[in-house]
């Protein structure tokens, strides 16, 4: 099996996925064994749509725990550093300029925390892989739905 990729998250991006670890190992199991004691109570299981979806939602949360527990077998921390940056790297944020003179602000983010409406963009991303290691000053050219975007690097600091 070849090696799995580092997973980048902050340290917040981790305890989240690891509360909701929790949650679906004690919480959403004993729900879905209570909905299925439920279903197994009401007797002929082969034609029982509640045991049906007893074993349907059981089988998506261990699917999830799964998932979870590899991700988080993964992770590396990214910290947020001191002063200001030099160059785009995860938890940093940049503020960019486009051609036409619109600006915004984007925090770079592991794939597990991307949040497009907050405002963080995944390193994986199209944009996200053209701007990392870009320093101020440094354009971009990103292909999009709508045709090329070019991008301007204007600001850098550390997300937080």
């Amino acid at each position: 099996m070849a090696d799995k990729k580092p997973v980048y998250l902050t340290a917040e991006g981790k305890a989240r996925l690891e509360q909701e670890l929790g949650y679906l190992k004690t919480e959403k199991m004993q729900q879905i064994a209570d909905e299925m004691g439920r279903a197994i109570a009401e007797g002929d299981l082969r034609e029982n749509a509640g045991y049906d979806e007893a074993r349907r939602a059981m089988w998506q949360n261990n699917s999830r725990i799964a998932e979870l527990e590899d991700i988080l077998s993964r992770v590396v921390i990214v910290e947020s550093g001191q002063g200001t940056p030099t160059e785009v790297s995860i938890g940093v944020t940049v503020g960019l300029e486009t051609s036409n003179g619109t600006r915004m602000s984007l925090t770079m983010v592991g794939s597990h925390e991307s949040d497009v409406f907050s405002g963080k963009i995944s390193n994986e991303s199209p944009l996200g892989a053209a701007l990392m290691g870009k320093k101020i000053g440094d354009e971009v050219e990103v292909k999009g739905p709508k045709g090329n975007q070019t991008y301007v690097v204007i600001e850098l600091s550390y997300a937080g």
